[in-house]
């Protein structure tokens, strides 16, 4: 059944136990994070949500991610998890998906030419 329009949408709480470690001197970077103020719920996906109220929530997610101080060490830590679900560093699972994929690519590629290279001076 889908909400109606004046009834919010429910969203799955943030996992608690997904919450990196990674601290630096001034402490963990998460604690900066604008998600983390109020907005939490616009990062996962309700279960059964429409396709378009998901990509109205996806949309409404990157928008914060955009104005946040640490977008770019959330971004990495979701890829280096990685993180199966919900929108992270302004990235949805979906992106982040593919963005791993050409790094895979990009690895093979960098070590088929380090190869490569080395055949070529050993023959030299």
């Amino acid at each position: 059944m889908l909400p109606l329009p004046h009834q919010p949408l429910q969203v799955a709480a943030v996992p608690s136990q997904r919450v990196p470690a990674r601290e630096d001197e001034a402490g963990p970077w998460h604690t900066e994070a604008v998600c983390r103020r109020d907005e939490a719920g616009l990062f996962f996906a309700p279960s059964k949500e429409p396709t378009a109220a998901r990509l109205a929530r996806e949309e409404a997610a990157k928008r914060v991610c955009a104005r946040c101080p640490v977008m770019v060490e959330c971004r990495e830590h979701a890829l280096l998890q990685p993180e199966p679900y919900g929108v992270w560093g302004g990235l949805t699972a979906a992106e982040r998906r593919v963005v791993l994929a050409r790094r895979r690519r990009r690895e093979v590629e960098l070590k088929k030419a380090a190869s490569a290279g080395q055949r070529i001076a050993a023959a030299g």
